[in-house]
């Protein structure tokens, strides 16, 4: 039997025979975690509290009762989250006990057509139903543009595209002298796949965001995967997702790979606390003492060359001969090293509560993107690391700290070789256990296979 546990149908569950409908179960099951934003059964912050796999610290065999003979399911999305009635309806209808009640796709299909139709009426409806006299109409627009001024919602990703690439002229030339360099015709050949997962896990907000851009600039040999995890609010986060590839392409024919991941940083980190630093003075930012931040790690891959660039607790290790090597280490206040930089950089450091902290933001990390009161001890300046990938490697983990606060390196490398392989199945499973395990923060993962694998390979 192959597949995830929590999206299997009762019927499979049991060893009986798999249908149509076994998938319409999963489908049901995997629209209400889109809903949701959460993996199913771990939500211990919902109202059926005893019946979370967290809280009951279910085994599969024990999950797999509580699914087949006492009608366990994920908790269902609340109305009040704006989901339609019929909807939830629709939901509760796939996952039920009997296959025979089960919609089939047709009738899935049909019943989601007439909920778009519906949405569409009401929204005409909506429009019509109420035209203001012209002369309000100008005064609701001067008191929503005055509003404005103080309380704009600012599209951070959006500031962190434009602000890049007018940085960078919006001219990419590729990356011939990387190429050129690299141009081994002895080296190894990769052959990559890739795939990743984010989870808010049980905080009440997303503040990791991540990218994956394999075959970057239509290049087949240069790859570039990143996560950065936000604190203070995701800002930081949302502005380099997008600023910090725009930078490395731009870097790309002026460079090495090393030299332009550090560049990359440093610009991402100044136009990041330019722009909030203009928000300010525009008035465009009430909050005069909001410092947002965020700790980042990217990988680039040039032929068979890895560089990892970290600043922060995000971390990123190396499958080799089936052991973890590290590419990163942890930059944290209760490390000495890190500790001492910081106060020679004139920063502050005290023990407060249960670590060293930086600062009166009393920030664990010491190296990161924004964090602007804390500049320059809380440097942007990543450290690289450079490697000469072989037929030896078998995967990349890249990952926030969610995962690594619960999960070790020998840990992460067993689940990985104890799933089916498939990058991004492997990512949730990761984040899944982090989650099962107590993980209290936002889990992103990123997995990178380096050389081919079957999906059906298994290791026992």
């Amino acid at each position: 039997m192959v597949g995830t546990l929590i999206y299997m149908a009762p019927e499979i569950l049991t060893k009986e025979i798999h249908t149509e409908k076994s998938d319409v179960y999963s489908f049901g099951v995997s629209i209400n975690e889109l809903l949701t934003g959460v993996i199913p059964y771990t939500d211990i912050r919902a109202e059926a509290q005893a019946h979370t796999v967290l809280e009951m610290n279910y085994t599969e065999q024990q999950l797999t009762s509580a699914v087949s003979s006492g009608g366990l399911r994920p908790v269902l999305a609340g109305i009040e989250s704006g989901v339609p009635a019929s909807m939830l309806s629709l939901i509760q209808k796939c996952w039920d006990a009997n296959p025979q009640n089960r919609p089939s796709f047709n009738d899935i299909v049909l019943e989601l057509d007439d909920m778009l139709q519906q949405r569409k009426k009401m929204e005409k409806e909506d429009l019509s139903l109420y035209q203001p006299p012209i002369s309000h109409v100008h005064q609701v627009m001067d008191d929503v543009n005055n509003l404005h001024t103080y309380q704009e919602k600012i599209n951070w990703s959006t500031q962190g595209e434009c602000v890049s690439k007018g940085a960078s002229f919006g001219v990419h030339s590729g990356f011939r002298m990387w190429l050129d360099g690299f141009d081994d015709p002895l080296a190894y050949h990769l052959v990559l796949s890739w795939g990743s997962f984010a989870t808010c896990g049980r905080r009440e907000s997303m503040e990791d965001m991540h990218f994956l851009m394999p075959f970057l600039c239509n290049e087949k040999d240069v790859h570039a995967f990143g996560i950065f995890d936000g604190h203070r609010g995701a800002a930081a986060a949302e502005f380099s997702v997008q600023a910090l590839p725009e930078f490395l392409k731009a870097l790309g024919s002026m460079c090495s790979p090393a030299d332009a991941l550090v560049e990359a940083f440093v610009r991402t980190d100044v136009a990041f606390r330019d722009e909030l630093d203009s928000h300010r003075k525009s008035r465009r930012v009430i909050q005069k003492d909001w410092h947002p931040g965020c700790t980042a790690a990217v990988a680039l891959i040039v032929k068979n060359k890895l560089f990892v660039a970290n600043a922060g607790d995000c971390r990123t290790i190396l499958c080799r001969r089936g052991c973890p090597v590290a590419l990163s280490r942890d930059h944290v206040a209760s490390c000495p090293e890190e500790r001492n930089r910081v106060v020679s950089a004139g920063g502050e450091v005290k023990w407060q509560v249960d670590t060293w902290r930086v600062g009166r933001a009393a920030l664990q990390v010491t190296r990161s993107i924004g964090d602007d009161d804390l500049k320059p001890a809380v440097t942007a300046e990543p450290e690289i690391t450079e490697t000469v990938l072989s037929v030896e490697d078998e995967f990349l983990v890249m990952a926030s700290d969610g995962l690594w606060d619960v999960v070790s390196d020998m840990e992460v490398t067993n689940i990985i070789r104890d799933t089916v392989k498939e990058p991004a199945m492997c990512s949730k499973r990761l984040a899944t256990e982090a989650a099962e395990r107590g993980s209290k923060d936002n889990i992103t993962v990123i997995v990178v296979f380096l050389r081919p694998v079957s999906t059906a390979e298994r290791v026992y």
